[in-house]
């Protein structure tokens, strides 16, 4: 099988009626074992993030804020979430999560991250459920370690990677791909090195014929060594924040063109879950259980 990152401390409390699901943290898990898609020994819980790999994405300024809890009111409502010590804790080991399942995927071809995909935070700040930049700082990390020389962030969630834009806008050994909702937030977008924006009610056909097309284009360009994918399912018809009509289907075939093409040039990939905000549950569920269908289907 292939590596797990997933930690108890992913399902963080939230507020009665507060709009993200963080019960899927605890059922992904459940459903992966239950389904014989992993195994206990597949998971390995990440500790703490060292903050030096987090310095060389995110400002000192901020980090320090977050650490110390010190972030003012405005910037802290920007979040999303109610600021506290457990919360970044979360955090930091969701961003160790993707460093060793980065790290692993050199060996294993694949590994995953049960939560992560936190691609609104910028160098400077968190937005929108998002402190750490878990992706960014796990890229950094490879490329400061000589364990990659180029690499190739595919973001197909349904928002903007807007924050992992701003990071890398200006270094050339990271190539950021973002398909997102045009209409949808960040209603402000960044500009990654390649955008495509849907309009609103896009189905499977239109969002499949394009990255099919042009993911093959990217790998031959740019010959990443390394690819970090954002499997978002809030690209689901169903999903009260995206705005896309992609079927259940759609997205799990979405899934199998990126696992089939890192396999087919035998790129390492390393796998982030973000978003999904489908009413029921057991959408959500179901269609990040489809993530790892596809990869474990391929690898």
């Amino acid at each position: 099988m292939f590596p797990i990152a997933y930690h108890p401390i992913y399902k963080h409390p939230l507020p009665e009626g507060h709009r993200f699901p963080m019960l899927k943290y605890e059922l992904l898990p459940q459903q992966l074992l239950h389904e014989g898609i992993a195994e206990a020994s597949d998971f390995f819980e990440p500790e703490i993030c060292k903050i030096e790999p987090i310095l060389n994405i995110h400002t000192e300024e901020y980090v320090n804020h977050l650490l110390n809890l010190s972030l003012i009111p405005r910037a802290a409502r920007k979040i999303g979430f109610p600021l506290s010590a457990a919360l970044v804790e979360r955090e930091l080991r969701i961003a160790e999560g993707t460093i060793v399942g980065a790290q692993k995927a050199l060996t294993t071809k694949v590994s995953f991250n049960i939560a992560g995909g936190t691609h609104h935070a910028y160098s400077t700040h968190g937005e929108a459920f998002c402190l750490l930049n878990d992706q960014a700082i796990a890229a950094q990390f490879l490329l400061d370690n000589k364990l990659a020389k180029k690499i190739l962030i595919i973001d197909l969630d349904v928002h903007q990677g807007n924050g992992t834009a701003e990071i890398f806008q200006r270094n050339s050994s990271v190539f950021t791909f973002s398909t997102h909702g045009k209409t949808n937030y960040p209603f402000k977008k960044e500009k990654s090195d390649l955008d495509i924006a849907f309009e609103n009610n896009t189905t499977d056909d239109a969002f499949l014929t394009i990255i099919q097309s042009i993911i093959p284009k990217l790998i031959n360009e740019q010959k990443p060594d390394f690819i970090f994918y954002l499997a978002g399912v809030d690209i689901l018809e169903s999903d009260k924040l995206g705005k896309l009509s992609c079927s259940i289907d759609g997205c799990k075939k979405r899934d199998e063109i990126v696992f089939n093409l890192c396999y087919q040039f035998q790129i390492p990939v390393q796998v982030s879950m973000g978003g999904g905000y489908s009413p029921n549950i057991k959408t959500i569920i179901e269609a990040h259980i489809n993530t790892y269908r596809a990869a474990k289907s391929i690898f």
